[in-house]
């Protein structure tokens, strides 16, 4: 058998020293393993994967002598495999549906859709009795294993960022003998070869998410919470606070989501567009290449951009959606995490809590317990409640503003709660409590009363969340009483404000309102 030479220079493009290491790895399992072994291979989005097994392709077919099947989930990326094989001068034919296949010994590998190739299968088109290789892309997806019976004198080599099945039916252990772990991300962010996340998390209340038979959140519950007014405003003051400028990517769950995000930003005077799958080819490339060429470009899609697309430039990545899938959480975040001129960092905001729920990306994740025991990382997972209950609110920056003689803006409606029931008084005195705050803050940034009234309004966001936590705190959370309970805190607020603003004024400025 012949010996694997990694250090010898390719046709397509140097390898770098892990992807040696990768391929060392993967031709000893070629050489020692059974003929019908399935190996996972898991390396993070951006450390070249489509590299590493165009390489593995030309080494096997010289070594072996054997055909080899590049399979993938959708049609630009099997042209994608298939441009990046010709650059290692491996010819390959596409398996599309309306490919001829009268030529098909003229080549030693293909690149074909999972559908595509199952129809030609079943309809005995494709002589497949001499492929020893079968590699498999994005293999987290679970289309593939339908057509896995086909290959069962086959070695089958699954590539994937994420070795978590996108089906929690189908655990990953079920169809792969073996997981190989690649380097990680914190690995190849200090050998350079990928950018930093500099992670924002602004915290969403998504209790009214819903989740749907995928084991996701459902796109209309997502598109009813990230159209409202409050998330689209959330929005755009979070990209002017941290991404204003730079090459921004927003990623949502819905198109109706993605049109309105354009409109808000659009108004708001910045150059953006809308992208999903119903745009032609010919409007995705414009739109892309108008992406590609303007440096504070902004794109708001759906979906279409987490797999397939590379854009180095990309400086900001927002997540303007919240997923259960660890693979579409990193997905999203590895768009941005291309090296590209002197960029070594970009920034992630994130408006769906999932920092909360998977840990920042680039953490140190035990890639191999996941493999073998799936559920027990996905029942570590906290449910929203769980991690909305440890939320800290914080005022806007634009609204903290208008409290900048205030050192004192947190209430901790928990641990109040807590001390009012200890002590024996009513729950109500707990929103009394609350009020005074509030009304203690609005005094402490106004002139008069007129001044004070209109920073109130401001407070509408915080007087939501207090009454939420307070809901909670007293298990009473019908949807009409927790919304009389917020427009009540609002009047009995204003009440307090017009009865006591002199004389709380005069106790917190050592004198009374200056009349004009």
């Amino acid at each position: 058998m012949a010996e694997t030479n990694t250090s010898q220079t390719i046709i397509g493009k140097e390898l770098y020293g892990y992807q040696k290491d990768a391929l060392q790895e993967i031709f000893k399992r070629f050489e020692t393993a059974p003929q019908d072994y399935h190996l996972l291979y898991q390396l993070p989005t951006g450390g070249g994967k489509t590299v590493i097994f165009s390489e593995i392709v030309r080494r096997y077919i010289e070594t072996f002598k054997k055909k080899v099947l590049v399979l993938t989930h959708r049609i630009e990326l099997s042209k994608q495999t298939s441009k990046m094989l010709d650059e290692f001068g491996v010819d390959n034919k596409i398996i599309n549906s309306t490919a001829k296949l009268d030529d098909q010994n003229e080549y030693m590998c293909f690149v074909a859709m999972v559908e595509t190739l199952k129809n030609r299968l079943n309809d005995d088109k494709l002589d497949i009795s001499d492929i020893g290789l079968v590699i498999v892309d994005e293999a987290h997806y679970n289309s593939f294993t339908k057509i896995f019976k086909f290959f069962d004198q086959s070695f089958i080599l699954g590539v994937t960022a994420t070795p978590l099945s996108s089906n929690i039916k189908l655990p990953m252990y079920e169809n792969y003998q073996e997981l190989y772990v690649g380097e990680a991300i914190h690995q190849l962010i200090e050998s350079g070869y990928l950018a930093k996340a500099n992670m924002y998390s602004y915290n969403v209340g998504l209790t009214s998410l819903e989740v749907g038979a995928n084991g996701d959140y459902t796109v209309k519950s997502s598109e009813d919470l990230y159209t409202n007014t409050n998330m689209l405003t959330k929005l755009v003051n979070a990209y002017e606070e941290t991404a204003k400028g730079k090459k921004t990517l927003i990623f949502n769950n819905g198109i109706n989501t993605s049109i309105q995000v354009f409109h808000a930003f659009k108004k708001a005077g910045y150059p953006i567009a809308h992208l999903d799958n119903t745009n032609t080819k010919k409007e995705r490339e414009l739109i892309l290449r108008w992406f590609h060429k303007t440096p504070n470009a902004i794109i708001t899609s759906v979906s279409i951009l987490t797999t397939g697309f590379d854009e180095p430039s990309i400086e900001a990545i927002i997540l303007n959606r919240a997923t259960k899938s660890l693979t579409l959480y990193y997905q999203m975040i590895g768009r941005g995490s291309r090296i590209f001129g002197d960029k070594t960092t970009f920034d992630v905001i994130d408006l769906g809590n999932n920092f909360y729920r998977f840990g920042p990306w680039g953490a140190d994740l035990d890639w191999q317990k996941m493999f073998r025991a799936p559920d027990y990382y996905l029942d570590a997972i906290l449910s929203d409640e769980e991690i909305e209950s440890t939320f800290r609110y914080e005022l806007p920056a634009d609204i903290k503003k208008e409290f900048a003689n205030s050192t004192d803006t947190y209430f901790d409606m928990k641990k109040v709660y807590i001390e009012t029931i200890k002590a024996g008084e009513s729950s109500k005195r707990v929103l009394e409590k609350s009020i005074v705050h509030h009304a203690k803050m609005c005094i402490e940034n106004s002139e008069d009363v007129f001044d004070a009234l209109i920073l109130a309004k401001k407070l509408g966001e915080e007087i939501d969340d207090r009454i939420n936590r307070y809901a909670k705190c007293i298990s009473k959370s019908t949807h009409n009483f927790v919304t009389w309970l917020k427009d009540d805190y609002r009047k009995k607020l204003n009440a307090y404000l017009r009865e006591n603003f002199d004389k709380d004024f005069e106790k917190i400025h050592g004198h009374p309102p200056i009349e004009e």
